[in-house]
């Protein structure tokens, strides 16, 4: 599989030798997230709306209300920025401006296409769900003709796209470390905490696997 071509758009340039191309690098950074920022123009200001999204092969699909902004948008065929970022660590350094974080983020630039017909978007919300929960889809109400009525199904082809990643201590020169206070990294780990039941659930049924261990990536 070939990797992404970089363009005058998604050339890393402050930092490049954090900057990547490589095709599963940044299909793996995309599947452990599962919340963008999308960056879009409408009447000459900007505006960056927070969504969630899945990548089934070479697209993202994205989903809305047919009434909202971002989603009428986008569906106009508007140009858009769409970006992810996983934390990984809180770099500690021997100054105050040499303090970091490790990362791995990618961008996304691009068009959507409206997604039609029941079939095509019903196939593309049980992805979404099992996205995010696999085994999930099979266990809850499927979305009815109304509500599928009411989403928007966006497809955007992926390809204008590229990684920044850091990794690493802090890049502070040595006598700098001299007196000072701790360095190090600080991890960062996404985890789950222990399910809590709705007031309205069933309090017979348990938890299944999927739910008690979630986990990222699925």
């Amino acid at each position: 599989m070939a990797n992404f071509t970089p363009t005058a758009r998604t050339k890393v340039r402050r930092k490049p030798e954090r900057g990547s191309y490589d095709r599963e690098l940044i299909y793996r950074i995309l599947d452990e997230a599962f919340v963008c920022h999308v960056a879009f123009l409408v009447d000459g200001l900007p505006f960056v709306v927070p969504t969630n999204y899945v990548r089934v092969g070479e697209r993202l699909f994205l989903h809305g209300s047919i009434a909202s902004r971002l989603m009428k948008t986008l569906a106009s065929g508007a140009p858009f920025c769409l970006s992810v970022t996983l934390l990984d660590g809180i770099v500690c350094a021997p100054t105050a401006t040499g303090h970091s974080v490790n990362y791995r983020s990618v961008v996304v630039m691009g068009k959507a296409e409206i997604v039609e017909g029941e079939a095509a978007k019903l196939a593309a919300m049980r992805d979404f769900v099992e996205y995010v929960i696999r085994g999930r889809w099979a266990t809850v109400h499927p979305p009815t003709e109304q509500e599928l009525k009411g989403t928007t199904v966006l497809s955007v082809p992926l390809v204008e796209a590229s990684a920044k990643v850091r990794t690493g201590f802090a890049i502070n020169p040595d006598e700098e470390y001299e007196g000072a206070g701790w360095t190090g990294v600080i991890p960062m780990r996404w985890m789950s905490q222990a399910p809590v039941l709705d007031p309205r659930g069933n309090p017979k049924i348990p938890a299944p696997a999927n739910i008690q261990k979630y986990s990222r990536p699925q």
